[in-house]
């Protein structure tokens, strides 16, 4: 895996580095996530675990600021642990990095309480995607499975309906079905990422959802991206 160091994670120049928990039962997965990770300035790995038993247990003794969870474990799968740690930590996010997208796997993964969902292979840019989404405070939902997620749900209904939606929230709403964090489309529409951040949650009230996730389904389903 390569990494660009100067993609950012929208943390504020003097704030500590972001402590993450890696949860993986493939060394080489392991070894090639901390690496990568390892390489971003803004990024501390406190703490490794190859089953999820033990990621629980080093959760709730490290108290990191994120957890890498593969799906996939021994002893207790990525979905219960994941449901175990929100529980007792709920401000540590937690990014799915996972291989499996079956419909049933999805959706229980969606139920987990992650933050952000990614497909195992995926170019590290995208896993610190997930991650500076997370911890912008944003779901995060890979393509891949977003497309698969619509695919299992009955027929998108094109409508002529933009849902009162104005051109630069349109503009948005795509970008965010794309996976892009609100830094990156700042980046990419020269605006700021408070002004993104109200678009968004203008976007979120008038589609009556509660996250990013929901607002991607919703806009797939009925064409308006």
């Amino acid at each position: 895996m390569s990494l660009d160091i100067r993609y950012p994670l929208n943390l504020p120049v003097n704030a500590p580095p972001l402590r993450v928990l890696i949860v993986e039962d493939d060394p080489m997965m392991q070894l090639g996530l901390e690496q990568s990770l390892m390489a971003h300035p803004q990024i501390e790995i406190v703490g490794q675990a190859e089953d999820g038993y033990l990621g629980v247990q080093a959760a709730l003794q490290l108290k990191p600021d994120l957890v890498v969870m593969d799906i996939g474990l021994p002893r207790l799968d990525g979905i219960a642990a994941t449901q175990q740690i929100k529980a007792a930590l709920p401000a540590t996010h937690v990014v799915m990095l996972t291989s499996h997208q079956t419909e049933t796997e999805i959706i229980a993964a969606l139920s987990s309480g992650a933050d952000a969902y990614c497909i195992k292979g995926a170019s590290v840019e995208r896993l610190l995607s997930a991650i500076a989404a997370a911890v912008d405070g944003a779901a995060y939902l890979d393509p891949q499975i977003a497309r698969r997620v619509i695919d299992n749900l009955k027929p998108p209904t094109p409508t002529s309906n933009n849902a009162n939606l104005s051109g630069r929230e349109l503009e948005v709403l795509k970008l965010m079905v794309d996976g892009l964090s609100n830094p990156e489309i700042a980046e990419k529409l020269y605006l700021s990422p408070n002004t993104i951040k109200t678009h968004v949650r203008g976007i979120m009230n008038k589609l009556a959802v509660d996250d990013r996730v929901q607002a991607a389904v919703v806009a797939l389903r009925s064409g308006l991206v």
